[in-house]
């Protein structure tokens, strides 16, 4: 029996929306609270991680993330709730994706 194997991503006018790798940078954001962090967690450079998260922000209608600065506690990286949602549609997406693929694997069934 055969697997069907793929890559989910958005892509809107202005390039890549979402795809796994940033919705795994988003989660690690919610995770860790900030951008250096969640970059550290992924064993991913600060400077990638901004420009994934730049690149998100600038192709969206609403903000994805925000970043907050200093204060007692330090700043911080904040998924917006519009991101929050957008994490929940592309999951959504995914699974329904992924069905439909495994549903059509019988196709090459021997």
């Amino acid at each position: 029996m055969y697997q069907i194997k793929s890559r989910i991503w958005l892509e809107g006018e202005k390039g890549i929306f979402l795809g796994e790798g940033r919705i795994q940078l988003l989660k690690a954001i919610e995770t860790e609270g900030s951008l250096s962090k969640a970059a550290k967690s992924l064993n991913m450079s600060y400077k990638k991680a901004w420009n994934l998260i730049d690149a998100i922000n600038k192709s969206s209608i609403k903000p994805i993330v925000t970043k907050s600065t200093g204060g007692n506690g330090g700043g911080g990286t904040l998924v917006t709730d519009y991101g929050k949602l957008k994490i929940k549609q592309f999951e959504l997406l995914k699974k329904n994706c992924w069905e439909f693929m495994n549903s059509q694997s019988e196709l090459f069934k021997d």
